[in-house]
């Protein structure tokens, strides 16, 4: 199997065709993302926090969408370390919004406390996979405090970041 990955919930939404700016080629890009994701494996957190985000934002039945697809899939798979592994990540607050395994770097103190799980299981899980970004602004907004840790961000709708001439 190659190397797991990190699936932002944005991915899921706009594979679901959920975001209003989304065209065709980012819409396509999420989906083959997702198929990806499906065959090299997924990493989520021990504490579900992941899994309760996606639950919020998809529907556990599988449909309409690939998004929800994706998430029952997930779901339906997360006892199989072939396709789901759980990685243990330590709250430094009762909120679950920061973590001892997000980077303490001073450029990335306004990071979306929110997204930082994602952050949080990557590094935890020493593997240095790629967390995949479709629509959320944050992350190209930190890209290179990100880089400096080693935090793999792939973006998958370069159009929607905010300074995409950039890009």
């Amino acid at each position: 199997m190659r190397k797991a990955i990190v699936v932002d919930t944005n991915v899921t939404l706009v594979a679901n065709e959920m975001h209003p700016e989304a065209g065709f080629d980012c819409i396509i890009a999420c989906v083959e993302a997702l198929v990806q994701a499906r065959q090299r494996g997924v990493l989520v957190d021990d504490n579900y926090l992941i899994f309760d985000e996606y639950r919020r934002h998809l529907s556990h039945s599988g449909q309409p969408g690939v998004g929800d697809a994706f998430f029952k899939w997930l779901w339906d798979n997360q006892a199989n370390p072939r396709y789901c592994r759980q990685i243990t990540i330590t709250p430094l607050e009762s909120d679950h919004t920061n973590f001892e395994e997000f980077p303490d770097d001073p450029e990335l103190a306004s990071f979306d406390r929110s997204d930082r799980k994602f952050v949080a299981v990557a590094l935890a899980s020493r593997e240095f996979p790629m967390i995949l970004n479709a629509s959320d602004n944050d992350w190209w907004e930190h890209r290179e405090a990100f880089a400096r840790h080693k935090v793999n961000v792939q973006f998958l709708c370069p159009n929607l970041m905010r300074d995409k001439d950039n890009v």
